[in-house]
């Protein structure tokens, strides 16, 4: 947890998780955001706000989900977080799994490895590969576990879309387990091979799926917005923790975002992003190339493959001062024995006149330890 808290100190070149250095339009999301000023006023402000969030942006969300992700749901589904931490926590408290065998990826992303231990829930690893997580393999070692947490759309370090056979096996296996999965939707549409893979949740028949969200990585992470869809039976608990333990955040920003959304600001990002993050990943790809190393794409980042042993975490603290934040692969695994050294290189935070000079830093930086 320390190397991801380090790592994410940026901005920073090649860092994951931010949008591109450029940021959100501010002179319109501004204008939203003052215009929604005028809600909020004098009589509002002596109403406490909907814990679930503001019925206009669960509206746009579902909206949304529905033609992006072809997820269908309803605003009673929807409930505003602020960020994927959050969404999570909401969740898991909604669950109450406590002592219970929980799925986790392996590499997976530390801060949801964190909070299922601090949720006291059983971390059983299981395997990725290019299919995704091997179902198989967890339904051999712990079918009786409660919960499978997932990135299916983009999984998170490597990249892989969880395949249609696996994504029906892990949807069988709840159903016929009675357990639940949690979907962390974390790049949404911003996938860009093709048209993006469809949410798992839009598969869930047997609404079994808790599916998590989130706006840092199309708008801003400072804005601290996401959500959660919850199947139809699950939202009167949802509502209650949420009004107790997890209100949505402030009322302003989110009507903000919602008329930011409404007026078609939202959706034409998110296609100047996949175009801009496109042409950014092109022309890291073109430098890599240009040097004798093993790399593969993975999802909005480049997998730097390293000669076993060499010490990436150390690799990535000295790219640091010199403006540059690639994660290092191995803080991803939670089993040394399974860990694999290499650099994840971000191309949302890649910006093209950078790309030669820092290439060349990382390089340098490189053959001195390999």
């Amino acid at each position: 947890m320390k190397t991801y808290l380090e790592m994410n100190a940026g901005p920073a070149i090649f860092q994951l998780g931010i949008p591109a250095l450029k940021g959100l339009p501010d002179r319109l999301f501004a204008r939203a955001r003052s215009s929604n000023l005028l809600k909020t006023g004098s009589f509002s402000s002596l109403v406490y706000p909907d814990p679930r969030g503001e019925l206009e942006l669960r509206r746009e969300i579902a909206g949304y989900l529905s033609i992006s992700r072809n997820l269908h749901c309803f605003p009673e589904q929807v409930f505003i977080t602020s960020g994927y931490s959050s969404g999570l926590g909401l969740a898991l408290r909604v669950l109450g799994l406590d002592g219970k065998k929980v799925w986790m990826e392996e590499p997976g992303f530390i801060v949801t490895r964190k909070a299922l231990e601090l949720a006291r829930l059983s971390v059983v690893l299981v395997p990725v590969d290019a299919e995704g997580l091997n179902v198989g393999y967890g339904i051999e070692n712990a079918a009786d576990a409660a919960l499978a947490v997932v990135t299916p759309g983009q999984q998170a370090p490597l990249g892989s879309t969880l395949s249609l056979r696996r994504r029906l096996q892990l949807l069988e296996w709840a159903v016929s387990s009675d357990a639940w999965i949690i979907e962390d939707d974390y790049l949404g549409e911003l996938q860009l091979e093709g048209r993006a893979a469809p949410a798992l949740a839009s598969l869930d028949e047997g609404k079994r799926v808790i599916h998590i969200g989130t706006l840092s990585k199309t708008m801003s992470p400072g804005l601290r917005l996401g959500f959660v869809v919850a199947p139809a039976e699950l939202t009167t608990p949802f509502s209650e923790v949420a009004a107790t333990l997890a209100p949505a955040p402030s009322p302003v920003v989110q009507l903000a975002t919602a008329q930011f959304m409404r007026d078609g600001h939202y959706i034409r990002r998110v296609r100047r992003l996949k175009r801009l993050y496109s042409a950014q990943r092109d022309a890291l790809c073109e430098q890599l190339r240009m040097r004798n190393t093993e790399w593969i794409k993975a999802g909005l980042a480049i997998l730097l493959r390293l000669p076993d042993g060499a010490p990436d975490v150390q690799i990535a603290r000295e790219a640091m001062n010199f403006g540059m934040a690639p994660s290092p692969l191995s803080a991803w695994f939670a089993t040394p024995a399974w860990a694999l050294p290499g650099l994840l290189l971000g191309v949302a935070t890649a910006p093209e006149p950078h790309l030669a000079t820092s290439c060349c830093r990382l390089f340098e930086i490189i053959d001195r330890y390999c």
